[in-house]
């Protein structure tokens, strides 16, 4: 299992948000834990510095290329990017020195599969470079994908049988647990237990995650096949529950 570090952009800044609150043409609903005075390559550098590589950079709407490429030039080849990506501008990203470009809202639309665009996407970056994101939001007893920043529910189900058919195209997922993500009030154990019985590919989890405890929890519920990233509860993004040494030495512990 490997700590992942993540870098949010928003409005171009590094920030740490709730983001189940992050709503189109509403910006005074957005609840913001966090936002960073140092820029982007800041946290790209400690990261490099560190040896931990498979984070992801998220461009959280419009005004985020430029932050999103600084943090790609302090750690080329070390960061997957997304936010906004599709088969067009996608291999860009890559030149521009991300290791994989992260896809979910272009993939979909009126809530059912596009795959036509998911092999648009192998033609223009190779399944080696694709990471879907297939975050979700539970709706009764299921979790079902969400697109547009977390706000439209799909008609797809997290389950097996969907795990087994994106990963025909990607090299990994990337699932966060949007109902409690950035809240630091604990992990869907449900959902992580689920992607660890489900995945064929490497998984990282996100969303919820306070302590280490919480790090564990995910690699014992996974068994030690999941990944995992931290946000909010991290002391460089202003939390107070876990701090990024801690994370650090857990990775090297366990990866």
């Amino acid at each position: 299992m490997e700590f992942r570090p993540c870098i949010d952009l928003h409005n171009g800044q590094v920030k740490q948000i709730v983001g189940s609150t992050l709503v189109d043409g509403n910006e005074g609903t957005l609840q913001t834990n966090f936002s960073s005075t140092h820029p982007s390559s800041y946290y790209a550098q400690m990261y490099k510095d560190d040896g931990l590589t498979g984070g992801h950079i998220i461009m959280l709407g419009p005004g985020n290329a430029e932050a999103a490429s600084d943090a790609l030039a302090a750690y080329p080849g070390g960061m997957q990017v997304g936010g906004g990506i599709n088969a067009t501008n996608a291999r860009q990203w890559l030149e521009r020195g991300a290791s994989g470009v992260i896809v979910t809202s272009w993939v979909f639309k009126d809530g059912q599969i596009r795959e036509d665009r998911l092999q648009e996407l192998l033609s223009a970056v190779g399944k080696e470079h694709l990471i879907l994101d297939l975050s979700c939001r539970r709706r009764g007893d299921a979790y079902y994908i969400v697109t547009d920043r977390w706000q439209k529910f799909t008609e797809v189900q997290v389950n097996k049988e969907a795990m087994d058919y994106f990963a025909r195209f990607c090299s990994e997922f990337l699932v966060h647990a949007v109902d409690v993500e950035g809240k630091c009030n604990g992990i869907e154990t449900r959902l992580a237990q689920s992607l660890g019985e489900w995945s064929p590919i490497p998984t990282t989890y996100a969303g919820g995650v306070k302590n280490i405890a919480d790090m564990e929890t995910i690699n014992r519920l996974g068994e030690s096949k999941l990944h995992a990233t931290v946000g909010s509860a991290l002391d460089i993004f202003g939390g107070s529950s876990m701090t990024y040494q801690e994370a650090v030495v857990f990775h090297k512990k366990h990866c």
